[in-house]
C-alpha cells in the first residue's frame, strides 16, 4: 500500500512512487521513464487572463486566482505550455492508461483540441457541478457553477480501465452518468496556513479524485498529478490503495501536500477496494443449476410481475407460449421472446418463490450462490 508522501528534488535515478517531486513539470515529466504510469489526473494553470481586483456588492476583495503560475503573455504561449506537458504526459502513460483534465471555460476547449491533436482519444467529458459555486458578484454574467473534466486514452486502440460496477453501486445501483452534482472544497478540507487563509486558491475536494481514481483505475496503480498543488490526489490514492507521483514547482504548496498525505490514513485490504466486474465473473451455465438440485424440471418461472410464466425443461431449456404458440428455448431467449424484445439477461428477468410464500426472487441468486461456493473452494 502506498506510504506517506516525501518531498525530494526531481531525479530520475529511482521511480519515486509515491514522492512529491520539487520542480519544473514539464522538465520532471521528460525524466520519467516512457509508459511507467497507468494514469494521469492534471489540473493545470486555467490562464483565468483575470483583468484587476474582483470585489463584492459591499467592495470586499474576493480571494481569486491570481498568482504567477497562472499567468501566461499571450494564448499562443500557453497552447505550447500546454502541448508540450500533455506529449510528455501521453509518453509515460502506458499504453492502456487514461488521461483526466479538469479546466474551465478559459482553458478546456484549448486543452481538448491539443488533446486530439497529440492522438488521444477522449472517452468522456464530465461536468462538475458546483453545489455550491461562488457567486457571479458582478451580476452581468450567469453564475459559473461547473468545471469540465476531460477523460482520455493515449489512443484509439487503448482498452482503459473502466471499474462500470463500482459506479454503478456509488450511485444507487444506476449507471454513472456524465454530471457530478459535487460541493467545492470548503470547511475542515480547506488546508490553511498559518496566517488563516487559503493555503491554495484551487484546491480541488477529495470527493471529486475519489470518483476519478475510483472509476479509471485499480488498488496498485500508480497516478501521477503533474500540478500537483495541495496534493488533494496523492492523498485519495492512498486512500483507495493507489501509488502516486506528484510533481510541484512551488515548495511551500508541497510543505501542504506532504503533512496532508502523511496524515491520510492508509488504505484497508485489497478485497475492500474491488469491485469484481461481472464479466469477468465465471461463467455459469443454467444446466448446472439443474445439476445441482437448485431447481428441478418442471418448475414454474415468472417475471418479477408475473405478467410472463415458463415451465423449466431437464435439458435447461424453458418452455411458455406467446399469442398460443409454444415458444422453446435458453433462458434468454424465450424471456426476449415474450416481451417481444430481441435480447433478455434471463437471469435477472426470471424469477422463482424460493419459500413458497409469494416473494419472488431472480434466478440470478441461485447462480451467485454457486459462484460463492466455488470462491470458497478456492
Amino acid at each position: 500500500m502506498p506510504k506517506a508522501a516525501k518531498t525530494i528534488q526531481a531525479t530520475a535515478s529511482t521511480f519515486p512512487l509515491d514522492r512529491i517531486l520539487i520542480g519544473d513539470s514539464i522538465r520532471i515529466l521528460s525524466e520519467l521513464p516512457s509508459q511507467s504510469v497507468d494514469a494521469v489526473f492534471a489540473d493545470p494553470p486555467y490562464n483565468l487572463q483575470l483583468g484587476g481586483d474582483l470585489t463584492r456588492p459591499d467592495n470586499s476583495r474576493v480571494d481569486g486566482v491570481d498568482d504567477e503560475w497562472d499567468k501566461f503573455s499571450d494564448f499562443a504561449a500557453y497552447d505550447q505550455f500546454t502541448h508540450a506537458w500533455l506529449k510528455e504526459a501521453k509518453r509515460v502513460l502506458k499504453p492502456d492508461g487514461c488521461l483526466w483534465v479538469i479546466g474551465s471555460y478559459h482553458n478546456i476547449f484549448r486543452v481538448g483540441a491539443i488533446l486530439q491533436d497529440l492522438g488521444y482519444w477522449i472517452l468522456n467529458d464530465i461536468v462538475w457541478c458546483k453545489s455550491n459555486p461562488m457567486p457571479n458578484f458582478r451580476g452581468k454574467r450567469f453564475t459559473n457553477a461547473h468545471e469540465t473534466l476531460i477523460w482520455a486514452s493515449p489512443s484509439k486502440d487503448a482498452r482503459p480501465c473502466f471499474n462500470y460496477e463500482s459506479m454503478k453501486n456509488m450511485n444507487d445501483d444506476k449507471q454513472m452518468r456524465s454530471d457530478w452534482n459535487l460541493p467545492i472544497c470548503s470547511g475542515k478540507e480547506r488546508l490553511k496556513g498559518d496566517d488563516g487563509n487559503k493555503a491554495h486558491p484551487t484546491q480541488k475536494p477529495e470527493s471529486l479524485l475519489y470518483r476519478v481514481i475510483l472509476s479509471s483505475t485499480k488498488p496498485g496503480d500508480v497516478i501521477l498529478d503533474p500540478f500537483f498543488g495541495s496534493g488533494t490526489t496523492g492523498a485519495v490514492a492512498k486512500r483507495l490503495g493507489r501509488h502516486f507521483i506528484g510533481i510541484e514547482r512551488d515548495k511551500l504548496y508541497a510543505k501542504f501536500a506532504e503533512r496532508r498525505i502523511k496524515e491520510t490514513f492508509t488504505a484497508p485490504e485489497t478485497e475492500f477496494l474491488v469491485t469484481p466486474a461481472k464479466r469477468e465473473e465465471p461463467r455459469i451455465p443454467f444446466g448446472i443449476v439443474l445439476e445441482r438440485g437448485l431447481l428441478r424440471p418442471g418448475a414454474t418461472l415468472f417475471d418479477e410481475r408475473k405478467r410472463y410464466k415458463a415451465r423449466v425443461k431437464a435439458d435447461a431449456t424453458l418452455s411458455s407460449s406467446r399469442h398460443g404458440d409454444e415458444i422453446r428455448g435458453s433462458i434468454h431467449k424465450v424471456g426476449a421472446l415474450v416481451q417481444g424484445l430481441p435480447a433478455c439477461n434471463g437471469w435477472t428477468f426470471w424469477c422463482f418463490d424460493p419459500e413458497g410464500n409469494g416473494e419472488m426472487v431472480p434466478i440470478d441468486l441461485l447462480r451467485q450462490r454457486i459462484r460463492a461456493e466455488a470462491v470458497g473452494r478456492h
